[in-house]
C-alpha cells in the first residue's frame, strides 16, 4: 500500500512466480497466456528496482498449486503493529495467505477476517493518514467494514470507494506517489469521491494500467515501462522515474503494487 505511512518502504515481502502461472486469472489486461519464464524475469527486475530504492526484499517460495500466489498484496493489510489477513475474493486463491500469515506472525499481531468477509489487499490504498478501501467484485461490504473497524481502532481515517466493473481493484487504477497526491486513470472512478485529495494526476484511459505506481520518498516512483504518455506526465510533475517491464505480470492482471506487502 503506497502512502506516507510506508513511503520509505524499508522492507517488502514478495513471493516467487508460481510454476503454474500459466493458469493465473486473466480477465482485465491479459491478451495472451501468462508465461512463467517471462514473469520470472519481470519479477527479478522488480525486486532489483525495490532494492535499488533501499527496500530490503524477502522472497517467499512459490506455491505450485496457486497460479496467482505472486500477488501477495491481496493476502494482508498492514496497520501499524497489526496484520489483517484477508479472505480473498476469488475462491481459487484460498490458501495463499497461510505462508504470509506465518511469516508476519513473528513480528505482528495477526487479525483474521471472519468467513463472511471478502477482501483483496489490492482494494486498499493508504493515502497520507487515511485508508481508502474499495468495494469491488473481490471485496464485499462486510470485508471492507471489518477492515475499517480495525483501522479506526488504530486512529486512522477510512473512506470507502465504489469500484466499477471496468476495473479489478482500487489499486488497478489508483495509487499515491507522494503526500497529498493521487494518480488516477480516467474513465473508471468517480472524481466526486476524491474531493478530499489536494492533487489528482490524471492518466489517459488508454494507459490505465500505468496509474499503478510505487511511490518512494523525494518524488521517486517506480512505473511500468512502455507507457510513454504516463512517463511524460510524471516527468512533467517533477518525478524521478525507474521503469520495470511489467508486461508478463500484466497478462495475469497484476500490477506493481500487487507483488509486495510493505512492512516496517
Amino acid at each position: 500500500m503506497p502512502g506516507v505511512y510506508d513511503r520509505e518502504k524499508k522492507s517488502a515481502l514478495t513471493r516467487s512466480i508460481s510454476s503454474s502461472y500459466s493458469k493465473a486469472i486473466s480477465t482485465f489486461f491479459g491478451k495472451n497466456t501468462p508465461s512463467m519464464n517471462l514473469a520470472q524475469g519481470s519479477h527479478k527486475a522488480y525486486v532489483t528496482a525495490l532494492e535499488a530504492h533501499g527496500t530490503d526484499v524477502v522472497v517467499l517460495p512459490e506455491l505450485p498449486d496457486h497460479p496467482d500466489c505472486c500477488f501477495v498484496e491481496d493476502t494482508a493489510i498492514m496497520i501499524d503493529e497489526k496484520a489483517v489477513i484477508s479472505n480473498m475474493g476469488h475462491p481459487s486463491r484460498e490458501g495463499e495467505e497461510l505462508a504470509v500469515k506465518d511469516y508476519l506472525s513473528k513480528d505482528y499481531d495477526i487479525i483474521k477476517m471472519p468467513k463472511k468477509c471478502r477482501l483483496d489487499g489490492g482494494d486498499v490504498v493508504f493515502f497520507d493518514d487515511c485508508f481508502l478501501i474499495g468495494i469491488s467484485s473481490r471485496t464485499n461490504k462486510q470485508g471492507a467494514e471489518f477492515l475499517g473497524k480495525e483501522i479506526t481502532e488504530n486512529g486512522y481515517d477510512v473512506r470507502y470507494i465504489n469500484i466499477p466493473q471496468s476495473t479489478l481493484h482500487l489499486t488497478t487504477v489508483c495509487s499515491t506517489p507522494r503526500p497529498g497526491t493521487i494518480i488516477m486513470a480516467e474513465g473508471h472512478l468517480n472524481p466526486k469521491e476524491f474531493g478530499f485529495v489536494d492533487e489528482i494526476i490524471k492518466i489517459p484511459n488508454s494507459e490505465s494500467y500505468a496509474s499503478n505506481v510505487l511511490g518512494y520518498s523525494n518524488d521517486r516512483v517506480v512505473i511500468p515501462s512502455d507507457f510513454p504518455l504516463t512517463r511524460q506526465i510524471l516527468l512533467d510533475n517533477n518525478f524521478s522515474i525507474t521503469s520495470v517491464d511489467m508486461a508478463p505480470i500484466m497478462e495475469a492482471d497484476g500490477s506493481l503494487t500487487c507483488l509486495s506487502v510493505f512492512v516496517k
